[in-house]
């Protein structure tokens, strides 16, 4: 198992970590499993109870809440207008760009393969659909899937869709 961890990152307790992932200044909440081929890099947070999926890329700039599963392959990204280069041609530094943050709340589900752009929040108990876009914010208790992210249903109103099926059999 080859893993780097880099100085000031923060394990909570109980935390598992296989092979070959890479740690840079970040925070990993107690009892959460990070899967082989992971990058979390600086002031990334993962919350409590947590599952990150093998060959996941979580950048700077994501906060994921407790109880949240992360699938294979997914992407975060954190800059709007990535470019290699700045206006005179030098190869760009912090300097150049900006963080967008991403926040993923609490009970959020995110499939493999989705690609979560800056700037949005996935709200609490939502589901993001296998090869996902998301473009904009989640609300809670919602399930969407596509390229872009569209909503499908709400979580609470199937639930009740399912419970008059039920009362009338």
């Amino acid at each position: 198992m080859e893993q780097q961890i880099v100085r000031d990152v923060k394990l909570g307790k109980n935390v598992k970590i296989y092979g070959f992932v890479n740690l840079y200044n970040c925070v990993i909440g107690d009892n959460t499993k990070i899967g082989a081929f992971v990058e979390i890099q600086k002031n990334a947070y993962i919350g409590n109870n947590c599952k990150i999926s093998t060959h996941t890329f979580i950048c700077e700039g994501v906060t994921i809440e407790d109880n949240v599963f992360v699938g294979h392959n997914v992407t975060f990204i954190n800059d709007k207008y990535p470019r290699a280069t700045n206006l005179i041609g030098e190869l760009q530094s912090e300097a150049d760009w900006k963080v967008v943050p991403i926040l993923v709340k609490k009970g959020a589900s995110i499939g493999s393969s989705a690609t979560i752009l800056c700037g949005v929040t996935i709200g609490e108990n939502a589901i993001v659909g296998a090869g996902s876009v998301v473009t904009k914010d989640v609300l809670p208790n919602t399930v969407v899937a596509g390229v872009p992210a569209k909503t499908l249903y709400r979580l609470d109103q199937k639930d009740k869709a399912n419970k008059k099926i039920k009362q009338t059999r």
